[in-house]
């Protein structure tokens, strides 16, 4: 049977697919997100490409290290008014990456690439639009001293999956694409190729 790697740390996909039964090792793939994001972006490229770049970029770096397995890249990407946001660099750009979201929509764009024998074989990118509350300063304020730092790592600011999700009076598109894996989309690809039994 293939071996499976995922190409993150994240617990949250980690979490998914062990949730799905679907056997995997996890191995981190360190790449250099912000200059691949910012390059990507002088060069014109759209948040769903930068997304599925940075997917590929660590899934061939842990298949080049693990060239029998197949290996699984994911990335997401927040954009607002075509813009990216990253992660929080402290908590008062934190706070105000809420402040400059309350009240819009934004997407989050979720990447999967798979590579098998060094090559991609299989990618999607999944897109999901989210409205966020008009919080006030207040709200902001006792949601940060309650969630920080345990957000810290959250592009947005915020866990859709703890109490993230108070934040939003409307999510158009899959919960899973919000936690960063489209979970469906691949274990179909995964069902279809045999990697699980279907």
């Amino acid at each position: 049977m293939t071996a499976l790697i995922l190409a993150s740390a994240s617990e949250i996909r980690q979490t998914l697919l062990r949730q799905a039964g679907i056997p995997f090792k996890a191995h981190a793939a360190r790449i250099d997100e912000a200059t691949i994001t910012a390059a990507m972006s002088d060069e014109g490229g759209t948040a769903r490409d930068i997304a599925d770049a940075l997917a590929e970029f660590k899934a061939r770096k842990i298949a080049a290290k693990h060239p029998d397995a197949m290996v699984i890249g994911c990335d997401q990407v927040l954009e607002f008014r075509g813009n990216l946001l990253s992660k929080p660099t402290g908590l008062e750009d934190a706070i105000s990456q809420l402040i400059m979201l309350r009240g819009q929509q934004h997407k989050l764009l979720s990447a999967i690439v798979v590579y098998e024998n060094g090559e991609p074989i299989w990618r999607h990118v999944g897109q999901v639009r989210l409205l966020m509350r008009d919080l006030s300063d207040d709200y902001i304020a006792k949601y940060m001293s309650r969630n920080w730092p345990g957000i810290a790592d959250s592009v947005g600011s915020y866990k859709l999956e703890q109490e993230g999700s108070r934040l939003f009076s409307r999510i158009e598109g899959d919960y899973f694409t919000v936690l960063g894996l489209p979970l469906l989309e691949l274990v179909g690809f995964l069902t279809q190729r045999g990697v699980i039994e279907g």
